[in-house]
């Protein structure tokens, strides 16, 4: 009997719970025009599980990945249920995250 596949399975469970939480958070405390520097990072841990030596690493590496590449592409969706009141609104000026003038061209992403 192997408890590899059941492991995996909660913890990608635990990720991406956590990832529903993590975009509330982000969208509140810096605003959704951070997109991009989560996809990076979602890509950057992608390409990471390709390398690592343990499969519970690479598994792990590669859910926490696409959880952050999902949530990339949430961020923008979050900030439409905030104006909605769905979620409450945080009245602070947000932080405008670096490189903006030049990935404010791009579309946000939408699954």
């Amino acid at each position: 009997m192997s408890l590899f596949g059941p492991l995996v399975g909660l913890l990608s469970l635990f990720v991406i719970g956590l990832g529903f939480f993590w975009v509330i958070r982000a969208e509140r405390s810096i605003g959704w025009r951070w997109w991009y520097v989560f996809m990076a990072a979602g890509l950057v841990l992608v390409l990471l599980s390709i390398f690592a030596a343990s499969p519970l690493l690479s598994c792990i590496l590669g859910i926490a990945g696409a959880s952050l590449v999902w949530g990339s592409t949430e961020l923008k969706k979050q900030a439409a249920r905030v104006r909605l009141g769905w979620y409450p609104a945080n009245p602070r000026l947000k932080r405008v995250p670096p490189l903006w003038r030049f990935f404010s061209r791009f579309v946000p992403p939408s699954l």
